[in-house]
């Protein structure tokens, strides 16, 4: 079972698992949208609910990553154990430290600036003039968790599955639009819960409609731009 939630800041928090998990409506799988997922988040889930969050997380921000011709984090091995990592061309680190970064905890890797200076490929590793690179790592299982998360979201494999977020988000402005359930009509749980299946049950029946006479929901919009280039072909055609 697979489900996603809205995009209004209601779902993704271990709070929000710990209460579905009490009244038994875990998924297997949760879909989010970009702006919710973290390491920390997607950990916590797997380890507490065992959810599987599917989400696009922020790819490797790095000078190195964003020019896509340097060495990004992942093109450093890193061995957990023994606390250090190893570059592109076989050298070690000389420093593993644990560290706060924007009140985050991390970990901080240095290369010794010896190594570095000489290197032949230094100027797609780091742009230190006189240091060594530099790496910043999470802890152990999110860093893992990110790398890998990472990976498969430039698949297209995943991309085809993370599309399901699509039809998700249509639905949605579906039931905002025509049923008004981003604000309830009447007070207490119980009532609002009532209200909510009777705006499912209608935007069933709509789609039901819809889909009976062949007539498509989702309808192609053109920009005001689009628009005028239309008229101005008009004119002229």
């Amino acid at each position: 079972m697979a489900i996603s939630l809205d995009s209004t800041g209601r779902t993704p928090g271990l709070c929000h698992g710990r209460r579905h998990a009490a009244r038994d409506l875990l998924p297997a799988e949760h879909y989010l949208d970009s702006g919710y997922p973290s390491a920390e988040l997607i950990v916590g889930m797997k380890e507490s609910f065992g959810v599987t969050l599917v989400t696009p997380v922020l790819l490797d921000s790095s000078p190195q990553a964003r020019s896509g011709a340097g060495f990004g984090r992942t093109a450093f091995a890193i061995d957990w154990d023994n606390r250090e990592a190893t570059c592109p061309r076989g050298h070690t680190s000389t420093w593993w430290s644990p560290a706060v970064q924007h009140g985050t905890k991390a970990i901080v890797v240095k290369f010794d600036k010896e190594t570095c200076r000489p290197c032949p490929v230094r100027d797609k590793c780091t742009r230190a003039k006189n240091g060594g690179r530099t790496l910043s790592l999470r802890a152990r299982e999110q860093q893992q968790v990110l790398d890998e998360a990472r990976t498969q979201q430039t698949s297209q494999e995943w991309r085809a599955k993370y599309a399901t977020r699509a039809g998700i988000e249509g639905t949605i402005h579906q039931a905002m639009a025509v049923t008004g359930m981003r604000r309830a009509r009447y007070r207490g749980l119980k009532k609002t819960h009532l209200e909510h299946a009777f705006s499912a049950v209608a935007l069933n029946l709509i789609r039901l409609d819809a889909w009976w006479n062949g007539r498509p929901l989702d309808r192609t919009r053109s920009s005001h731009l689009a628009r005028l280039d239309q008229q101005d072909f008009n004119l002229t055609a």
